[in-house]
């Protein structure tokens, strides 16, 4: 999966994250409430409390595997077969270890044994099959899960998975993808799982009020936390609540207020009074991922390497980053960012030599391109068409400041940019599934290096149209190897491709912030979205 906050969730979010705001209506919010087996509580939590969460996105469904995407407003549902700690190495969660087989194509998982549902049913291998198997089936992005043949179930806490070929990124899927559903409530709800959902995570389903909120009890019976939690025990408060406000400053307000104690992705226009404020803490983030400037290469513009790499020196991260995204964001130049694995500074620093800002080079190069000002008018021509080209955004004001700016930068050099701004997402799909787009601007997320075959492999999600049987084979080659440290160095020799290829010019690693009050315990990162067995209220 693919979280839309920080990465790693599903299909739209490797191409552009699309989700628009749901808030409150004049309507009256439809109310879903769990059944009584969902809320037990047989446990004692602490201090106990509720907090309030303004969030980002209200989620489509409360089940993972049909779900659009996933934050911490609906995953934490859930465990995992494997998680993360804070810097993103994987750490062990409902297997308590793995072994691969030498053929690397046999995953072994050994499974805790004192793991328990929400509805009290003991958590073993065949939850663990059943989960898997209908995935299988019914998963929006099946593939990320690779190439399974079969799941097999030895002993009741072993789980044994045979690909049919190796698959290195199937690691990163029993991180971020294999959650462990309760067969139980699957088999009485079926397709309905989602409204009242059961799994095994710190989490339980009380209340769903379409439009506005969200409420979870904290399982009390909780005690298996992964190590990037320092309670062991039971949860210390008693519910959160996810509230979806539509208006920034609404929320703003209510935080100001302290009816709400967290307020994600704070809007950059906001965090320096936050900064400010007596009683606030602030968490920034860097994304596991990264926004970039793409090309349709089959556009006969961006056919040509010259044309591409001058594109890339005419562009000045830096003033992006400071005036586009108000500093909250590091500017980047090669494929990965530093915050997902196989990320090379080699690759990295090859890059920023190539496509530092240089306006004479990039002129240069387009003029070798055959594109040359035959009547001063300050756009290039070739073959009497001149280079104009269209900027395709989503609606929204960060994107449209960057397009500004980014047409700025590009005019210096002789290109015409127009900028179209498009808020329908399934219109942007639809172009981009046509190859009726020319430039865009997007973003991807995800934990593992493997983005890059989903972003350019044959048949992937292809918007950026580069596809190439050296990189390809390439990319194959690192997918497919096991060892972590050789895994790396494919991957260098996959960012030196893309580097000197340049079929896309990567801008910036955004700088997620996270505004807290009245609690403590706080802690929060790209790998692991919110760790809330640890927060408590503070005592007033």
């Amino acid at each position: 999966m693919l979280r839309c906050s920080w990465f790693k969730q599903w299909f739209t979010l490797l191409l552009v994250i699309t989700v628009f705001l749901a808030g409150c209506t004049s309507a009256t919010p439809s109310q879903t409430t769990g059944q009584s087996e969902s809320g037990q509580d047989n446990g004692s939590g602490g201090e106990g409390g509720t907090i309030v969460i303004a969030a980002p996105f209200e989620p489509d469904t409360l089940d993972i595997q049909l779900a659009s995407w996933t934050d911490d407003a609906n995953i934490r549902i859930y465990d995992f077969l494997l998680t993360r700690d804070q810097t993103g190495k994987i750490i062990p969660g409902l297997a308590e270890s793995y072994s691969i087989a030498d053929d690397g194509k046999v995953w072994t998982f050994h499974l805790r044994k004192d793991v328990k549902f929400h509805s009290g049913a003991p958590m073993t291998g065949e939850a663990v099959k059943m989960s898997i198997d209908r995935c299988l089936e019914i998963c929006r992005d099946k593939s990320l899960l690779g190439p399974i043949e079969k799941v097999e179930v030895p002993e009741p806490y072993t789980v044994n998975i045979t690909l049919s070929e190796k698959y290195a990124p199937f690691l990163t899927a029993a991180t971020d993808f294999l959650a462990v559903l309760d067969p139980t409530r699957v088999d009485k709800l079926g397709d309905k799982f989602g409204d009242d959902p059961s799994a095994t995570g710190p989490l339980i389903f009380s209340e769903k009020v379409r439009g506005a909120s969200l409420t979870y009890k904290l399982n009390k019976e909780y005690r298996w936390s992964p190590d990037n939690a320092e309670n062991k025990g039971a949860p210390y408060l008693d519910k959160i609540v996810f509230r979806f406000l539509k208006d920034d400053d609404t929320k703003m307000l209510e935080f100001k207020k302290g009816t709400i104690q967290i307020f994600q992705q704070v809007p950059t226009n906001f965090v320096k009074e936050l900064e400010n404020m007596p009683g606030v803490g602030i968490s920034k983030t860097l994304d596991a991922g990264m926004n970039y400037l793409g090309f349709n290469n089959k556009h006969p513009f961006f056919q040509d390497v010259r044309v591409r790499q001058a594109i890339a020196m005419a562009v000045d991260r830096t003033s992006i980053v400071q005036y586009g995204m108000s500093g909250l964001a590091e500017p980047i130049y090669g494929p990965l960012p530093t915050t997902i694995p196989g990320y090379s500074s080699k690759v990295d620093d090859m890059a920023k030599e190539m496509y530092k800002t240089d306006i004479t080079k990039s002129k240069q190069l387009l003029a070798e391109a055959g594109w040359t000002d035959t009547n001063a008018d300050g756009i290039l021509e070739k073959d009497g068409e001149p280079f104009t080209t269209e900027l395709m955004i989503e609606a929204g004001a960060e994107k449209q400041k960057i397009a500004v700016i980014l047409q700025s930068q590009l005019k210096e050099v002789g290109i015409g940019v127009k900028i179209t701004t498009v808020a329908d997402w399934l219109t942007i799909k639809d172009r981009m599934d046509k190859g009726a787009h020319e430039m865009f601007l997007s973003e991807y997320g995800y934990m593992d290096p493997d983005i890059l075959y989903l972003l350019f492999g044959k048949g992937e999600f292809n918007s950026l149209y580069f596809e190439n049987a050296e990189l390809e084979a390439l990319m194959i080659k690192a997918r497919q190897e096991i060892d972590e440290d050789k895994r790396n160095k494919a991957y260098e020799e996959v960012g030196e491709y893309l580097v000197k290829a340049s079929p896309w010019v990567p801008l910036f690693i955004r700088e997620s912030v996270t505004a807290y009050r009245d609690i403590e315990g706080f802690k929060n990162s790209a790998a692991t979205l919110i760790i809330f067995e640890d927060i408590k209220l503070k005592k007033k």
